[in-house]
């Protein structure tokens, strides 16, 4: 099949990917856009894998109110350069996982920041009650493991759906933020205040 101008221009648009890149997709999948994305992501993860340890101690601290002033996020966001977290790309992704903390409340930036104690008391919490449903044993930890997934999409930001657009998660975007920029990125930490809560 014959790869199109519009077709890339198509691909690019969907994935900010460059040109040669997207041409060479859409080649290997004759021409299938769907197709093509999904070896664009993988191909990011890759790179992505490839930067993770290298140094990230630039970039930005994000700071967001959310309308009404009752809820407010402070979040540290690196790059490897500063001419990256000048880019206004970076601001708007900065802005965006501000915003998206503010909403969704995550507790944690990723699974492995969960103490254990935390997790092994979830786990006790899931077990017990899928005992009290009657759930078969034989199939136990499978539902356990479901639910732990759905536990870590509710409390760590990597694992979320993005508010914005819940079919990819805050990892896929960030993961599409450092192909694009060719620099590892990292979200540090954040704080997220919400007026009259309970501090624990």
């Amino acid at each position: 099949m014959k790869i199109t101008t519009q077709m890339v221009k198509d691909l690019r648009e969907a994935t900010s990917a460059g040109v040669m890149d997207a041409k060479k997709a859409l080649e290997a999948t004759s021409g299938d856009i769907e197709a093509a994305i999904e070896i664009l992501k993988k191909k990011g993860a890759e790179r992505a894998a490839e930067r993770s340890d290298r140094a990230a101690k630039e970039g930005l601290i994000e700071m967001y109110a959310h309308p009404g002033n009752r809820v407010g996020v402070m979040l540290e966001i690196n790059s490897e350069t500063d001419f990256v977290a000048r880019n206004e790309n970076f601001k708007t992704l900065a802005h965006d996982l501000a915003l998206h903390i503010a909403a969704m409340a995550p507790r944690y930036v990723a699974i492995e920041d969960i103490p254990q104690a935390d997790l092994d008391k979830q786990t006790a919490e899931l077990r017990e009650k899928a005992l009290a449903e009657g759930k078969p044993a034989d199939i136990m930890e499978k539902i356990i493991a479901g639910r732990m997934k759905k536990f870590y999409q509710e409390t760590c930001l990597m694992e979320q759906p993005f508010v914005k657009n819940d079919e990819v998660t805050i990892k896929e975007i960030v993961t599409e933020a450092i192909r694009t920029t060719g620099e590892n990125i990292i979200i540090r930490r954040f704080a997220r205040f919400e007026l009259g809560e309970d501090l624990a």
